[in-house]
């Protein structure tokens, strides 16, 4: 599903003709490209590059509220989109509109010509050109995949680079070593920049320590009395939550030496922050009108690492949860299912958006069996919402993929703007 214009549509197929035979972890890709649109990765306000394996767009969002808070003006570079590619590129604070973004992607094309480029390293590139031209304050940038390699990773000297929590995901592109994760994620780090860690697994806090030093890059971790200082009112739900403000608030203060991001301005900014797909509970529509009688949440986590921040959130709400979940083939799903076993929430499978490589939901359900859930798989969405009404549960929470988000959000008629 898209909720994209047919002209932006069409300008962004165009880059599906260039895709190359085998994704190989490079930059030369979109350097090449870059170098023919004379570097605009030269000519952007100061970075904050952040990668991580989850909290990464949580924590983006908090630091946009607290920097817009502070009287600056931001633009971002987040993914993937929800429901409109628009959503990857906020400029000065607007997501970027049709007819700038083509212009964008036009020059783009023209740039790469009939070289290889995946759609995101195109995605890339086509942001940095619209954040050269357009002024701000401050660029928030976002890893896509990894770190090292990842088409992001063009910006030579970052304000500030950012490391939310590391953990398995990717296995495909990053393999099943978190060591090794770890180490492509601090690929991020240049040298004598400054990087702030959130609070990490021994092995990886070892090595982004270890990458640190030997890039004379000083290294600051966050530190949990940061996590308790944080508002008790944040507009972002679940404990994990915290972190991630947390981590957006010490970033603020190391941005311009503190300087420009009062106490006060990241306070607001935790208060008013929005991320859609995480623990949003839905408004009434067609969606919700498919479980009357139920709450209907979504979360967009994917991964074993989301899915215990999730089990977490729900033990602390109590009553009945009911899971309507796809996922992509690659994601580990035995992963995600475990963390719910304490809570044995009724699951409801369902396939995945269309033109994703879905895990079939029976074999989905199969595998919320072996992790001592009861689960039953469904053909479609109205099934499974109904199913789930149908099991007793007062709450319903949709899950298991950002894609599956993006089609409740556009069916809903919730498309984050």
């Amino acid at each position: 599903m898209t909720g994209n214009s047919p002209a932006l549509d069409a300008a962004l197929k165009r880059f599906e003709g260039l895709h190359p035979d085998v994704i190989e972890l490079s930059l030369g890709r979109v350097l090449h490209a870059l170098d023919r649109l004379a570097r605009p990765q030269d000519k952007l306000p100061p970075v904050i590059h952040v990668a991580g394996t989850n909290g990464k767009g949580s924590t983006c969002a908090f630091m946009r509220a607290m920097a817009e808070e502070a009287g600056l003006t931001v633009h971002v570079f987040t993914s993937p989109h929800l429901v409109r590619f628009n959503e990857r590129i906020r400029l000065a604070g607007e997501l970027v509109d049709d007819a700038r973004l083509i212009s964008w992607l036009d020059r783009v094309h023209a740039a790469v010509g009939d070289n290889p480029i995946t759609p995101f390293e195109a995605a890339t590139a086509t942001a940095l050109l619209a954040f050269s031209e357009v002024a701000a304050d401050v660029l928030i940038l976002e890893v896509g995949l990894g770190g090292r390699f990842d088409a992001t990773n063009v910006i030579v000297q970052p304000e500030l680079s950012v490391i939310t929590p590391v953990d398995y995901d990717h296995k495909a592109f990053l393999g099943d070593d978190l060591a090794g994760i770890a180490g492509e994620k601090a690929g991020i780090i240049k040298a004598g920049r400054p990087v702030l860690s959130a609070i990490q697994h021994e092995i990886c806090d070892t090595v982004i320590a270890q990458n640190a030093a030997a890039l004379g890059a000083p290294l600051y971790r966050l530190k949990p009395h940061f996590v308790y200082a944080m508002p008790a009112d944040l507009s972002l739900i679940g404990e994990h939550q915290r972190a991630n403000a947390a981590l957006a608030a010490m970033a603020m203060q190391l941005f311009g030496n503190s300087t420009r991001v009062p106490q006060d301005a990241i306070f607001r900014g935790a208060q008013r922050a929005v991320w859609p797909a995480r623990m949003q509970r839905l408004k009434p529509g067609p969606v919700t009108a498919m479980a009357e009688g139920c709450e209907v949440w979504l979360d967009g986590g994917h991964n074993p690492h989301a899915a215990r921040a999730i089990a977490r959130h729900l033990e602390t709400l109590g009553g009945k949860t009911a899971l309507v979940t796809a996922m992509l083939a690659s994601k580990d799903s035995v992963g995600f299912f475990a963390p719910f076993a304490a809570i044995a929430p009724p699951v409801f499978t369902l396939p995945n958006a269309p033109g994703h490589q879905g895990a079939q939901p029976i074999d989905l359900a199969d595998t919320a069996r072996d992790a001592g859930l009861t689960a039953t798989a469904c053909t479609d969405l109205a099934a499974a919402m109904s199913a789930a009404a149908a099991s007793g549960a007062g709450r319903i929470l949709i899950c298991g993929s950002l894609y599956l988000a993006g089609i409740v959000l556009g069916e809903n008629g919730e498309t984050p703007d």
